[in-house]
């Protein structure tokens, strides 16, 4: 049995499945986007506010009115392009981190930005998280310099650093599961009952290198995305993972005819969980997205290239809105990334027919 047990192709679905450009047309464009490529996108757990990391050095604050209208509420700045951003439980504090090696926190209530975090080399991927049995949220930094650092907001040093296989690239944490994904397709997970010390180390089965994590809103597993146009459904404890687990195509073009024919593969870039039913959305370095049921192995709703790499996503708190970013991924290089690339975020209203789970079949 492998790690991610069957590794069968998950059920495409029927040409139902598949959205029209004329079932995106109400998305509606966040307002006043990033100077440059998109990041990352983060929504509020308490409110209808957006954060959006760019590499134009800025993080962007954005509140959204209910008939989908949006306004700048706050910015700040970093010195170098921000990679990751992450709000707190209480919707009060922004945490982000970048090629400037350095974690910032922006406060709300007072509009200030301060440096909590630092790292040899540049921040991947930050997360508020609540360690131990305090209660207290503190801030985990991952880094392409090896380590996982957490962070007390009140005091200026690190509370714990723990030395991983190799450089960040992902990293997500859903109630006590911390994952971390690493070069060299090393996953770590971590307890975060006991934040200092890596409870179980594994290689992704995916063959390609490791592009995204997300967790599952249970806090049991998590999923995977990576470079091959693949996504793996995983679970923590190896019972689970050996009767739920696999792994399935995503994000590549049929081959055409031919017998040397062969199919345009994408990265998974974004897995976003839907907060209330805990199905999920895939999208990619093609340009389009897909909703997915992990339980019955079902794609609930597809929607083709939209012109544009997509390099993040999320939902907001209560899974009626999708966000999602069209902007260069940086997947070809810079020489691809072209004055006139689009470069905007785009709000969907989410409908049960794309997001909530199909019954499951009886066998």
């Amino acid at each position: 049995m492998s790690l991610f047990g069957s590794t069968t192709t998950s059920t495409i679905g029927t040409a139902s499945s598949t959205g029209s450009a004329a079932e995106l047309s109400g998305d509606r464009v966040l307002t006043s986007p990033p100077e440059d490529s998109v990041s990352d996108l983060t929504f509020s757990p308490q409110a209808e506010f957006l954060a959006v990391s760019s590499w134009d050095k800025k993080v962007r604050i954005y509140e959204l009115a209910a008939n989908g209208d949006s306004q700048g509420k706050a910015l700040y700045e970093h010195q170098g392009p921000v990679l990751s951003v992450h709000w707190s439980k209480d919707g009060t504090k922004v945490v982000s981190g970048g090629t400037d090696k350095a974690g910032r926190l922006f406060d709300l209530q007072s509009g200030q930005s301060t440096q909590i975090a630092a790292h040899d080399a540049a921040i991947r991927s930050v997360r508020f998280v609540d360690a131990g049995n305090t209660g207290q949220q503190i801030v985990a930094t991952g880094s392409w310099d090896k380590t996982l650092k957490y962070w007390d907001l009140r005091t200026p040093n690190p509370v714990s650093t723990v030395q991983l296989p190799e450089r960040v690239y992902t990293m997500d944490v859903q109630q006590k599961l911390l994952v971390v994904g690493t070069a060299e397709r090393h996953i770590c997970i971590f307890d975060l009952s006991n934040p200092g010390t890596i409870f179980k180390t594994i290689q992704s089965q995916l063959k390609m290198q490791t592009r995204v994590i997300s967790c599952y809103p249970a806090g049991n597993g998590f999923a995977v995305g990576s470079i091959e146009g693949r996504c793996a459904i995983q679970y923590v404890e190896d019972r689970e993972q050996q009767k739920l687990g696999f792994s399935f195509k995503c994000h590549r073009d049929n081959a055409p005819p031919g017998p040397r024919a062969e199919a345009n593969v994408y990265a998974v870039n974004a897995i976003s969980f839907h907060p209330q039913y805990g199905t999920f959305s895939t999208a990619g370095a093609d340009g389009s997205f897909h909703f997915w049921d992990k339980d019955s192995k079902h794609r609930l709703k597809g929607y083709s290239a939209l012109g544009a790499t997509i390099p993040s996503t999320a939902f907001n708190r209560n899974g009626t809105i999708f966000a999602y970013a069209l902007s260069y991924d940086w997947s070809k290089g810079y020489q691809f990334n072209k004055a006139d690339y689009p470069n905007v975020v785009k709000l969907h209203p989410t409908r049960d027919d794309e997001v909530k789970p199909r019954p499951l079949k009886k066998r």
